[in-house]
């Protein structure tokens, strides 16, 4: 009997920039295709997901990649940075949850929470006392998963889609071992 292998995260080298390049831009275009026009998709995939910029991203010291394996199969990536939050939103050391996606097979398998447990303990490496993301206001499963581990919504930011302005809305999670309350907190001006 063959036991299915463990999933594995493990931080991303620059080995990894082609199969990157490949699954980033395959899982962003499943996920937001249907909702955006060709065009501006297509703009954005260029500018985000070649192997040129994840090769520049796996060797950037002050950003996380993250990859879950299972076996030879790439399931997920999240990318973890320490940088500020949009304006008019204050938090003690902030570390960006930049990107979080996972294959369609493996929703519902557990791999999200294994690449979010990891993320965390990056972004409390990077020193962070606080996590935050943005996340498309259309993205209503996305906003659940973030909601269950701990995200709470302060407000908005523009996210561009080639030439489309989209909003996110910019959720907050406290790192373990930090008691404050994110939601008093964390002020944003609310759009």
């Amino acid at each position: 009997m063959n036991a299915t292998p463990a999933v594995l995260i493990r931080r991303g080298t620059p080995a990894d920039a082609p199969a990157l390049a490949v699954f980033a831009p395959r899982t962003f275009a499943e996920a937001f295709g249907p909702d955006n026009r060709p065009e501006d998709l297509r703009a954005h995939l260029e500018a985000s997901f070649g192997v040129e910029q994840q090769l520049r991203e796996l060797c950037d010291p002050r950003l996380v990649t993250l990859l879950a394996h299972q076996g030879d199969a790439l399931l997920g990536f999240a990318q973890v940075r320490p940088i500020a939050p949009p304006a008019g939103l204050h938090l003690e050391h902030p570390v960006e949850l930049q990107r979080f996606y996972v294959d369609r097979p493996a929703h519902g398998t557990g791999v999200a929470q294994l690449l979010m447990r990891a993320a965390r303990e990056a972004a409390v490496q990077f020193g962070g006392r606080h996590l935050w993301l943005g996340v498309w206001e259309r993205n209503a499963r996305a906003i659940a998963f973030y909601a269950k581990a701990g995200f709470v919504d302060v407000g908005s930011k523009d996210f561009f889609v080639g030439s489309d302005r989209q909003t996110d809305r910019v959720l907050v999670a406290r790192l373990e071992g930090h008691r404050d309350n994110v939601a008093e907190r964390a002020t944003a001006p609310r759009r």
